[in-house]
């Protein structure tokens, strides 16, 4: 099992701590782990839904490769509907380039409404235009002189320098989710995600699920995999999840300290009740129980993100929740 930090790159309206130096302090430990690092894509604030904003994903994970030199940077999921291609394109080589060929390319369709108004798209062409968005950055990273002419995208005789060595790794999110009125979302994998997914090298499962709902998805999923490719070799399932770390093995004590930085992170929209059927919490042994049986299930990649910015959360992990799991898997 691997594991990954979702880097706290949270932007609080307090500032009687310096949150900056939090940040640097986590993408250090992360280094010292052996964690890779992860960043969260939110363009816009959310009121109701998240508590906080989101630092710019492809300005944290550069700021996080000049700072480190040997776990993989990710984007954990870039909203891609949001996005120009040529501009994307044009990011992703800067930050393959400057970090050495680490960048992993996470991406998924989001979910936010105002995100895709704010940027002359609309919800109802996320599917559409990610795909299309995915076919002209893959070309973009790969060729010379492209052209293009989408529905929604068209370019004439641009190329990209510089260009990763490769195609960087593509792994897209999907699949169910615990019903939320505030999610145009429904359970399940939808016909075209499952046809994205199955067509990269690796699939995130949500976090706002449960394992009942992921062990589904993953059977359709590794199924349709297999009938494409003949096998699951070189195909990856990661799972990405928010976690608060406590270390006590009361329950009650655990619940009790970690409702505050969720309800900070998530803000007012979820009761706790609801938000717990879905994250990491509990003890660490219950945190350590419900990931053992995601790995049971197949899962080989882990992205935790905890709800604090304290850097200490990422030693706690290390400690209280990658190494017995580690543990619990070696022969």
């Amino acid at each position: 099992m691997k594991f990954a930090l979702w880097l706290p790159s949270y932007v609080y309206k307090d500032s009687s701590v310096d949150h900056r130096a939090r940040l640097r302090d986590c993408i250090s430990a992360a280094e010292e782990a052996g964690f890779d690092i992860w960043v969260i894509d939110h363009l816009l604030t959310a009121p109701g839904l998240y508590g906080v904003t989101w630092l710019e994903p492809i300005n944290a994970l550069t700021y996080a490769a000049a700072m480190t030199k040997r776990v993989k940077l990710a984007t954990g999921i870039l909203v891609l509907p949001v996005r120009h291609p040529v501009i994307l394109a044009k990011e992703i080589g800067t930050l393959d380039y400057l970090s050495e060929g680490r960048y992993i390319f996470g991406v998924g369709t989001g979910w936010y409404g105002p995100e895709y108004d704010a940027t002359g798209s609309r919800i109802e062409e996320r599917g559409a235009r990610t795909d299309e968005l995915l076919a002209a950055v893959r070309r973009l990273l790969t060729e010379d002189n492209v052209t293009f002419e989408g529905r929604f995208y068209r370019f004439k005789n641009v190329t990209i320098e510089p260009r990763p060595s490769s195609m960087p790794p593509v792994w897209v999110s999907g699949g169910g989710r615990v019903a939320d009125v505030a999610s145009p979302d429904s359970g399940g994998v939808a016909p075209r995600v499952l046809d994205r997914i199955a067509q990269a090298d690796g699939w995130l499962s949500r976090s706002a699920a449960d394992l009942e709902m992921i062990t589904a998805d993953w059977s359709e999923i590794s199924a349709e995999v297999r009938r494409r490719r003949g096998t699951l070799d070189g195909f990856t399932f990661g799972h990405c999840n928010f976690i608060h770390v406590v270390p006590t093995e009361d329950e009650a004590e655990a619940l009790r300290l970690q409702e505050p930085p969720f309800m900070e992170t998530m803000g007012s929209h979820r009761p706790f009740e609801q938000l717990r059927r879905s994250y990491l919490m509990g003890t660490p042994a219950q945190q350590v129980a419900r990931l053992r049986a995601l790995q049971d299930a197949g899962c080989e990649y882990l992205v935790l993100g905890p709800t604090s910015d304290d850097p200490r959360q990422v030693e706690l992990i290390r400690d209280l929740i990658a190494a017995p799991v580690a543990a619990a898997a070696a022969p």
